[in-house]
């Protein structure tokens, strides 16, 4: 897979907008900020190609890339409290629409700030992934920002806080500043797109 080759395709912000799924799709969720657009950014080799926002709750669309047969689907990230109530209703609209509209999603990479505790939305997340059996990598952020000492204790914890969700996942410390992690990104994007 040539990743040199990723186009920013269409974005969405309502679930009857979306464009059927004829391509195998995978998708980035996340909390807002968490930085699931400067990830994407790493992972396709482009400095902004997906816009990155020091401001939370900035991706309210659904955002499609393409790379040679695959989409990747970077979708609006959760948790975001100085949201208004309409917002998040069609944020919610959005998501579930998406997941239950049979698309062919082959993987979800599930980001977590590396340097919190995972939140009741990320555990809510992963929980909703599993129920629709939608296989699914937990990305671990900013692991830059944490030294070796940290990083161990977080790889740590995260499987306790994670239970059920962290068992028999595969679960990857991912930096966009030192690029720690995108390799292994762009090759499980290979392996199950094919």
């Amino acid at each position: 897979m040539n990743f040199n080759n990723a186009q920013f395709e269409k974005a969405f912000g309502t679930f009857d907008q979306l464009f059927t799924s004829d391509l195998p799709e995978i998708c980035f969720c996340g909390r807002s900020n968490v930085g699931k657009s400067s990830l994407i950014n790493k992972v396709l080799g482009r400095k902004s190609i997906a816009r990155v926002s020091s401001k939370p709750g900035k991706t309210v669309t659904v955002n499609f890339y393409r790379v040679d047969n695959v989409r990747l689907v970077d979708l609006p990230g959760y948790g975001y409290a100085k949201v208004n109530f309409s917002e998040k209703e069609r944020w919610s609209e959005l998501m579930e629409g998406y997941f239950s509209s049979g698309r062919n999603i082959k993987m979800a990479f599930q980001l977590i700030d590396m340097r919190h505790p995972a939140t009741d939305f990320d555990i809510s997340m992963l929980d909703y992934l599993y129920q629709m059996n939608i296989p699914y990598t937990i990305i671990l952020t900013k692991a830059d920002k944490l030294n070796k000492t940290e990083t161990a204790k977080r790889l740590e914890l995260i499987t306790e806080e994670l239970g059920e969700f962290a068992e028999n996942v595969k679960i990857i410390p991912f930096s966009a500043q030192s690029g720690q992690g995108a390799e292994e990104l762009r090759n499980i994007i290979d392996e199950v797109s094919r």
